[in-house]
């Protein structure tokens, strides 16, 4: 019986993958390029600093502190703005009997913040949310997964992790957890193959919180 669900947070909770790509094109195409937002779609899940140090080797940018904090402060307007809940998830969560959690590759306080705009703070008070900042190694690391479930003695067969991209998943089966994929955010055009979550690892695919929820039924 499935008594805990850990969720990632950025494109499974608030639809912010969208944002992030968002932010990306319109720096570099500020630049001259004429880049669209799939383009940085694959990145999703990564933390920021891993994606602008592969996109600093890409695109040949010397200056790295400056690009983050270019990238940092297009991202921050847009975050505040922009941000979303991913469609289902505050249904889901009301219909859900099971012990929430987030593990995350964002830092705590922007999650926290991202929860405040969203109105979803009462929902996962501070001990419930895991972030980066918290753990030794992110994902595809599965520390932020076994410290979820070693401080709150959370047996793995009774617990399941929700991931929207690869490396979250990895991160999860490496935490020897049950991973679903979930596509519901914006960031999963139509193009994007759901390959990406099963070869990783997830156990199953959902396009919609709707159906995950109709598959938790039984489990």
């Amino acid at each position: 019986m499935i008594k805990n669900i850990i969720f990632d947070f950025d494109g499974v909770i608030v639809d912010s993958e969208i944002l992030a790509s968002k932010a990306f094109t319109k720096y570099f195409n500020n630049l001259g390029f004429s880049l669209k937002e799939e383009n940085f779609y694959k990145f999703a899940g990564m933390k920021t600093v891993e994606v602008i140090d592969q996109l600093s080797k890409k695109f040949k940018i010397q200056d790295k502190n400056k690009f983050f904090e270019e990238i940092f402060d297009i991202v921050s307007k847009i975050y505040m703005n922009d941000l979303k809940l991913v469609n289902g998830v505050k249904k889901f969560i009301q219909n859900s009997k099971k012990n929430h959690f987030i593990g995350s590759n964002s830092n705590k306080e922007r999650i926290v913040a991202g929860l405040k705009i969203v109105g979803m703070s009462n929902i996962f008070p501070s001990e419930k949310i895991y972030s980066f900042d918290m753990v030794k190694n992110p994902k595809p690391e599965p520390d932020i997964y076994l410290k979820i479930l070693n401080e709150n003695s959370l047996n793995n067969n009774e617990t399941i992790i929700i991931e929207d991209s690869g490396v979250g998943v990895r991160a999860g089966r490496s935490a020897d957890v049950r991973v679903f994929g979930l596509t519901a955010g914006k960031h999963w055009h139509s193009n994007r193959d759901q390959n990406e979550l099963y070869d990783n690892g997830a156990l199953n695919v959902f396009k919609s919180y709707n159906d995950l929820e109709k598959a938790l039924e039984g489990l």
